[in-house]
């Protein structure tokens, strides 16, 4: 590797426009709005502000297995916010998640209107309302959420490290991508151990654990998430395979997968959720035929 360029730190950093690479326009080193913009707020008891990356599915994908499950008082509107335009520095959306990132959510149905963001938050929040997919069992319990905390604490190196660097960052980098491409295959190989011994996670049980895990790992291992299967060689990992196979096959988690997702097949694509019957009436390709 050549040290021809290497990058000498200053004294104190500055910002300068043009070191952001493909989010530059929205990245800053502050918090805070950007504009003044009310929220929309629907029907249903829970308002949901997302886009479908891999941490706005879990919110979505969990709100459909409730459903499934018949949990009727999870119904949910899913608005858009679309983060490559800066919707999430709107004051409304700050207001509700001063963190500035998808997905947050608004439950209504609380003595007072809750605010919850961080997907994980989520997840527990609606678990244990709900009293579903976090086993009661103390030990089980505990090992789901090692599970989600280990996936909240590894996904920053497989988004904000390898993606950046492997498909974001403006330059390609030799370092870096060599850096966290060995951190997300060591990643990888915990999973895959794990799902040598065990169906899911946290056991025998699908929990928020695998909830939070298949829209991260699971692309990840089928070759979805940035172009990067060959180069990871994710067919190593026939476990971590097996596992997101039998997860994507659940029919709640393939309609979670299309809420707030305005990219990819428009079959596919449900830029708003307000409706159980929108999956089969509102889908980008039937708005686009109706037009």
């Amino acid at each position: 590797m050549s040290n021809d360029n290497e990058y000498t730190p200053p004294a104190v950093w500055k910002w300068e426009k043009g070191s952001g690479g493909k989010f530059e326009n929205i990245n800053r080193p502050i918090a805070g709005p950007t504009h003044d913009k009310e929220l929309p707020v629907g029907k249903h008891p829970f308002q949901v502000y997302s886009l479908g990356t891999p941490n706005g599915v879990k919110a979505t994908v969990m709100f459909e297995e409730l459903l499934e499950a018949g949990h009727s008082g999870a119904e949910y509107d899913a608005w858009l916010i679309n983060i490559g335009e800066g919707d999430q520095f709107s004051s409304g959306y700050v207001e509700i998640n001063p963190n500035s990132k998808i997905p947050v959510m608004v439950d209504h149905s609380a003595p007072e209107p809750q605010r919850v963001f961080e997907s994980g938050s989520i997840l527990v929040y609606l678990a244990e309302k709900f009293g579903a997919f976090l086993p009661s069992d103390p030990a089980t319990r505990t090992e789901t959420m090692n599970w989600l905390f280990w996936q909240m604490g590894s996904a920053p190196y497989l988004g904000g490290g390898f993606g950046h660097f492997y498909a974001y960052a403006p330059v390609k980098l030799e370092y870096p991508i060599d850096r966290f491409a060995m951190e997300v295959k060591r990643q990888l190989d915990v999973l895959d151990r794990r799902l040598a011994e065990s169906r899911y996670l946290a056991g025998d049980e699908y929990t928020i654990a695998d909830i939070a895990t298949w829209p991260w790992y699971g692309a990840l291992a089928k070759g979805r998430l940035y172009d990067a299967g060959e180069f990871l060689q994710v067919q190593e990992y026939k476990n971590v395979l097996r596992w997101a196979d039998e997860i994507e096959a659940r029919p709640a988690v393939q309609r979670g997968r299309m809420v707030n997702r305005p990219f990819g097949d428009p079959s596919e694509q449900l830029r708003e959720r307000h409706d159980a019957s929108d999956f089969e009436l509102r889908t980008e390709d039937k708005l686009q035929s109706a037009d």
